[in-house]
């Protein structure tokens, strides 16, 4: 089902019975003539995101969670043909752009097709990879890769958007980060490179444009039902030779709560972060891990 584009209209204001007259020779509002007999529909304009790996997992949920509250969202991905699926959910609000972010001039001229619309008001920094394998079998182009699309393509993208985002008046940036963007886990000494980098960043940031009215936070998922939570699960099967529901169990009894995080939960920490209530939070970093130690 499509999302319909949401436009603002300030409502039609009509005097009551009761009101008071003004008093004779006195000068009345101009907003009060003729009971408003002239009225001109107030169009707000719509706000804009930027979503980064929005074609599946966390950033498909959090480009629709963006539609549903009234923006426009730039959906980048690798995919055109997941992309365009998406649209056809989503519908006209969703602008679909397909590009690899491991491709600093891809990335630079999508931003330029951006900002060709305008300054965004929000910026999600989603698209990543992940890499398992000991220090001794990870390759040096490996680590590059990885850093590439975690830290480097984030880094281009605000580089780029951030400045309009200040002559706009304000704006907000939304990484999603891991939750060994603050701890450590054997095999992932790449991937949590990356994370500790993009942590990093969005801190530097937030300090940068703190007094510009740009906020730069983080978001820290731990597993997450997405891609990326199954190919976890098939390299444990594959390595232990447990079942599937074996695996997931043992994956959600790392957290409290003893269950997965689903993506509409941290689409829902994204739209928090977008909105006036966190106005006053910048250089924050949100753990939505279910309670797992660490």
């Amino acid at each position: 089902m499509g999302c319909p584009r949401v436009g603002g209209m300030r409502g039609l204001v009509t005097p009551s019975p009761g009101a008071v007259k003004p008093r004779p020779g006195a000068t009345e509002a101009p907003c009060s003539r003729a009971g408003l007999a002239i009225l001109r529909p107030m169009t707000t304009p719509k706000k804009t995101a930027v979503v980064t790996g929005a074609s599946r997992g966390i950033g498909r949920e959090v480009a629709l969670a963006f539609i549903r509250e009234g923006y426009d969202v730039w959906a980048l991905a690798r995919s055109a043909e997941a992309l365009e699926e998406l649209r056809k959910e989503a519908g006209e609000a969703l602008r679909p752009l397909a590009v690899d972010v491991a491709n600093e001039a891809a990335v630079l001229e999508a931003c330029r097709t951006v900002l060709q619309t305008g300054a965004p008001r929000v910026l999600v920094n989603n698209a990543g990879i992940t890499l398992s394998a000991p220090l001794t079998k990870t390759r040096t182009e490996d680590l590059n890769r990885v850093m590439a699309v975690n830290v480097t393509a984030p880094f281009i993208f605000c580089r780029e958007l951030i400045p309009s985002m200040v002559a706009a008046g304000g704006g907000r940036v939304i990484s999603i980060g891991s939750i060994t963007a603050t701890r450590g886990a054997r095999y992932t000494s790449a991937y949590c490179a990356s994370k500790h980098a993009l942590l990093g960043m969005t801190r530097a940031l937030a300090v940068e444009y703190a007094r510009k009215g740009v906020t730069v936070n983080q978001v820290n998922p731990g597993w997450v039902e997405t891609d990326m939570f199954s190919s976890a699960v098939g390299s444990i099967t594959q390595a232990t030779g447990r079942t599937q529901e074996q695996a997931r169990e043992a994956l959600a009894a790392m957290n409290a709560m003893g269950r997965i995080i689903l993506p509409h939960e941290v689409a829902a920490v994204c739209l928090f972060l977008a909105s006036e209530a966190a106005a006053g939070i910048t250089g924050a970093a949100y753990a939505i891990d279910g309670g797992e130690p660490g």
